[in-house]
Order: structure tokens, then C-alpha cells, then sequence
């Protein structure tokens, strides 16, 4: 019998359009012979699955079961892939922990560490990760100008300590931009950290490991029209992404190395997307951790799939068929 498989979408946050795109990607690529497939909903005002028919149907949340033509059906699985909270952020997570649903991304405490920028940063950092120096900012507290550069110098990124998708984020260049870049980044979450600015050449890379089987996926190059790979440049087409990366092969390797080692100190699990820095002298410098990556047809991840040679349908199996196995579904 087919397994009945939750495409979960939507969230709270600012990210919810891209979301539902990587939900449209991610139908598209599972197996519809081995699975059936649904995507589900997830926002503030209500859960609910979106139908053949295009209805939405409430969701229990008691156990995530539906009602569709009059029959309760239950899921096997859950595909994550809300940006922002809940589902990045250990939430969702922890609620699905609760019911016993398997679910694609990392446990509770990795998405919840992964999320939190500055807390991430500095874990990895005691594994001798390389990573930018910080400052991260509650709400209520302040960093002087003089603080900021002294510590950090210019220019300076201000960004939300736990979003994503570049929403909130500001180059600081001068002084005076400072405290307004704050003010915005205040106005998407509860911290805000800032971050010094790093120059070289962006690279991402995407990674699984399933029992039995590692794989390190192609890098690709980010090459921004913008001053840095904000919204415009990560949806709308203002940048260049070009897969492989224009690097060396021992460069290559280096980084993909990086990726894999930061996935086994996080205990990661599905897939997951590392964003680096190269610098001049050669060295990866880690800029951050998405364990709940974009998944639109253009996104990093299936570039980087089509680029290894690989079906991005089988990588979705994997990752179903690895989480199924585990409770014997």
C-alpha cells in the first residue's frame, strides 16, 4: 500500500512564500508510484490540507490525521518544508516527536540550534569550524557605533539572529547606518546579531547521509549583482549561481569535506545546505547552516542534484525510505 506523505507548508514568518514554492518543487519530485502525496498547511490561524480538488480540509492536530471524502487518513511521513518558524526551528519538530510522525529535517535541538545564527556559529566554533566574529543583540539592547567597529569593523551585516531568506538584513557601510539597520532587523525577530564582513567567493553545498550512504553534493558559486545575496538576488534572478563552482578541485574538496564534518558534530539529518565563504588565503569560512533548504525548481539543492548526475526523485526517497525504516513503517 502507498505510504501517504505530508508536503508541510506555510509557517509564521515572513518566509511563507518561498515555502509554499519549495512545497509546489517538492511535489514534483517525490515518487508519485511509491507515495501519496499531500501538502499540508501550517499557519498561525489554521492547519489544513489542500486536497486533490484543491478544497483545504482541517487538520487534527491531536495526531495530524484528515478527513477526505467523508474517511479519516493518517500520514506516514512528514516532508518539512517550512522556512522560518515552526518548522525550522525545532517546533514542529518536537510536536511531530510528540505524535511519532518521522519527519525529513534535522531532531528539535539541531533546528533549533541551527536557526539561532549566533548560538550555531559559536557551537561550531569550540569544533574548530571557521566562522565570522559576532554580536548578538536582544530586544531592549543597544551596541554603540564606536562598540560595533571597533569590534567587528565595516562594513558589518545586521541581520535577524533566527530568520531567513535575507529578510531584515543590512551592509552597514557607515557609521550612521547602524542603529536604523538594527531598528529593521528588530522588526523580523527578537535578536538581532551582527556579523563582520567577509570577502572572498560565496560557495554553497548540500549534503545527506542515509544508513549506509554519504553524499556531498557539487558546490555552487553565488555571484550577487546586489550588494550581498539579499531576497531579490536569492528569488529574483539578481544574481548568478553557477554549478560547479568555478574553484579548484582540491578547493572543492575542501569545502565539501567542511560541509560533511559540520553535519556529523550537528547529528543532522535529511538534507541540509552549508553557505561558506572562501577567503584570499584559501581557507572556508562557514557563514551558516540551513537544514530546511529552499526546494523550487531552480533552488541550490536540485541545481546541485542535477549537476551530481543524480534523480532528485531518488534523493527523495532516500530521505523517506531511511526515516520509515527507522520505525518500521
Amino acid at each position: 500500500m502507498k505510504k501517504n506523505i505530508a508536503i508541510v507548508a506555510g509557517g509564521d514568518s515572513s518566509e511563507i512564500v518561498v515555502s509554499l514554492k519549495s512545497a509546489e518543487g517538492i511535489y514534483s519530485f517525490i515518487d508519485k508510484d511509491k507515495y501519496n502525496l499531500y501538502i499540508a498547511i501550517v499557519k498561525k490561524e489554521g492547519w489544513a490540507v489542500k486536497l486533490p480538488g484543491g478544497e483545504h480540509t482541517p487538520i487534527d492536530k491531536n495526531d495530524f490525521s484528515f478527513r477526505e471524502n467523508g474517511e479519516v487518513k493518517h500520514f506516514d511521513f512528514a516532508y518539512i518544508t517550512i522556512h522560518g518558524t515552526p518548522g525550522e526551528d525545532g517546533r514542529l519538530q518536537g510536536y511531530f516527536d510528540l505524535i511519532g510522525m518521522p519527519y525529513s529535517s534535522c531532531s528539535q535541538l539541531v533546528s533549533a540550534l541551527t536557526f539561532n545564527k549566533f548560538v550555531c556559529n559559536n557551537y561550531l566554533r569550540s569544533f574548530g569550524i571557521n566562522v565570522s566574529d559576532s554580536i548578538r543583540l536582544f530586544k531592549g539592547q543597544t551596541v554603540t557605533e564606536q562598540e560595533a567597529i571597533s569590534r567587528l569593523g565595516l562594513p558589518v551585516f545586521v541581520k535577524p539572529n533566527d530568520g531567513g531568506s535575507s529578510f531584515g538584513v543590512t551592509k552597514v557601510k557607515e557609521a550612521s547606518q547602524l542603529q536604523p539597520a538594527i531598528a529593521k532587523a528588530f522588526a523580523e525577530g527578537d535578536e538581532v546579531m551582527l556579523e563582520s564582513f567577509i570577502s572572498g567567493t560565496e560557495v554553497t553545498c548540500g549534503c545527506y547521509k542515509v544508513e549506509g550512504k554519504e553524499v556531498i553534493l557539487p558546490l555552487t558559486e553565488v555571484v550577487t549583482k546586489n550588494e550581498f545575496f539579499d531576497f531579490n538576488a536569492k528569488y529574483n534572478g539578481e544574481s548568478d549561481e553557477i554549478t560547479p563552482a568555478r574553484i579548484s578541485p582540491e578547493l572543492t574538496e575542501k569545502v565539501q569535506r567542511e560541509a560533511s564534518k559540520i553535519y556529523d558534530i550537528l547529528g543532522a539529518k535529511g538534507l541540509i545546505r552549508v553557505d561558506f565563504i572562501i577567503e584570499a588565503n584559501g581557507k572556508p569560512k562557514m557563514l551558516e547552516v540551513n537544514t530546511t533548504p529552499g526546494m523550487t525548481a531552480t533552488s541550490f539543492i536540485p541545481q546541485q542534484v542535477r549537476a551530481a548526475g543524480l534523480d532528485i526523485k531518488d534523493v527523495m526517497t532516500d530521505i523517506i525510505e531511511n526515516e520509515l525504516q527507522k520505525v518500521g513503517k
